[in-house]
């Protein structure tokens, strides 16, 4: 039975106190949740600006600086011109690995599971980057803007089959999708609602890479779903569904499970706080992220440890917290054997995530895959060695170098007795090696693949 978490206690903004501090283990998980993993210059700043500062650096509309993005923009293009989607998760991984608006990569992984579309089906490298540039866009803004987005994306009309939808032969799955997947969720609607749905998107087709409005292919009769009739155009019934009043709920709820719990006790209860907010906010989601990110819930025993790492985040996590530098070509093969290719989601519900990430075979990859980024001879630790890198943080002993690695890699600490045995399996003088060893023994405890 699912312990009951009072409404009104879970949303409101967490105060750190004397007995409760804003300390690095809340640091750390903020930034877990809300980026990819963290670094020891964002721990030590975050520390001294405080809660409410830190959460608003990250949540920022600023952007990323203007040298970068020029830099990704040639990156992208190089990427995009070799016509294989595959190569676009390079530029992505080196993107959410370097950025430093880490929240909008975040969640920009998060809608790209949310509209899954994959390059397996799609095969345009120019279509797909198109999509995830769309998505970074409006990751932290508003859902109706995204919703009419993702409903012209080519990449997601040639995945759904939504191209070849007819007046005289309507085809039903983006329809269905948009109502289940995207908005509403299952139960919200009827097989009526869908066959009346798929009618407004006739006619919308992909020509020269683009999205082309076929008016001659085109269903302009009336059309009666989700409790009206008229005669819709697409975009007023993307308009029509996101204004059901299970769209907030959904949405809301699927954050929550994002950002807080892989296994949430999120009952309408609960949620419809932030349900209220986003429709209160006109859909704009930045707000009530901003409000989860500060709540009581999220720095709470319902939020700590409470989600597995996908295999993304365990890799990204890692290596920014040790400033890694690696062949990422290597990077992006080794994490669809565990589970995880960006571009290429298993299907339209994307990644279910939770304990999904997590069985005999995946454990032994994502050990495997730590392993070997941690001996390829091509990685580097903030361009030098791993005992450079700690000596830079002042981290000298295997002591130093254990408490070091638990508070930036670990969401539950380590008591004194696991601690001292994983010392004497360490019975090595300090050295790249045996960082190496110590580091690698932390990535095979369960403690490691919990965020």
């Amino acid at each position: 039975m699912k312990p009951y978490v009072d409404p009104q206690w879970a949303w409101a903004e967490f105060k750190p106190t004397e007995s409760d501090p804003w300390n690095e283990h809340k640091v750390a998980h903020l930034f877990r949740r809300a980026g990819f993993g963290i670094t020891g210059t964002e721990l030590s700043n975050s520390i001294d600006a405080g809660l409410s500062e830190t959460v608003q650096s990250l949540v920022h509309e600023s952007g990323e600086p203007e040298e970068f993005q020029r830099d990704m923009q040639a990156m992208t293009r190089s990427l995009v011109a070799s016509s294989d989607p595959a190569n676009l998760s390079y530029g992505w991984l080196y993107r959410m690995l370097k950025s430093t608006d880490q929240l909008r990569e975040k969640l920009t992984l998060f809608w790209h599971g949310h509209f899954a579309t994959s390059a397996e089906k799609v095969a345009d490298a120019f279509m797909m980057q198109q999509q995830n540039s769309m998505l970074r866009q409006h990751s932290l803004g508003n859902f109706h803007d995204l919703a009419q987005g993702i409903s012209k994306d080519p990449a997601m009309l040639l995945y759904l089959d939504s191209a070849t939808n007819r007046k005289t032969h309507p085809n039903e799955n983006f329809a269905r999708e948009l109502m289940e997947l995207f908005c509403l969720g299952e139960g919200n609607y009827t097989e009526t609602d869908i066959r009346e749905l798929s009618r407004c998107f006739t006619g919308w087709e992909v020509r020269n890479r683009a999205y082309r409005f076929n008016r001659y292919q085109h269903d302009f009769n009336e059309k009666s779903f989700l409790g009206a009739s008229k005669a819709f155009s697409g975009e007023e019934a993307v308009t029509h569904v996101v204004a059901q009043k299970s769209a907030p709920k959904f949405i809301a709820r699927k954050l929550v499970q994002y950002l807080v719990m892989d296994e949430p006790l999120a009952d309408d209860e609960l949620i419809e706080p932030l349900a209220n907010q986003l429709e209160e906010d006109d859909f704009e989601v930045l707000g009530t992220i901003k409000r989860i990110l500060l709540s009581n819930l999220f720095f709470s025993e319902h939020s700590y440890a409470r989600k597995i790492k996908s295999p993304v985040e365990m890799v990204i996590g890692l290596m920014r917290s040790l400033d890694m530098n690696t062949k990422l070509p290597d990077l992006h093969r080794t994490l669809g054997e565990v589970g995880q290719a960006v571009f290429y989601p298993p299907n339209v519900k994307g990644w279910e995530g939770g304990r999904i990430w997590i069985n005999s075979s995946t454990l032994l990859g994502r050990s495997n895959l730590i392993h070997s980024l941690l001996t390829t001879p091509n990685t580097t630790f903030g361009g030098e060695d791993i005992s450079g890198l700690l000596a830079s943080r002042e981290v000298h002993t295997m002591q130093q170098a254990l408490d070091h690695f638990e508070t930036l890699l670990l969401a539950v600490p380590l008591g004194s007795r696991v601690k001292q045995q994983i010392l004497s399996a360490q019975q090595t003088a300090p050295s790249d090696d045996s960082f190496s060893n110590l580091l690698h023994q932390l990535a095979t405890l369960p403690q490691f693949q919990l965020s």
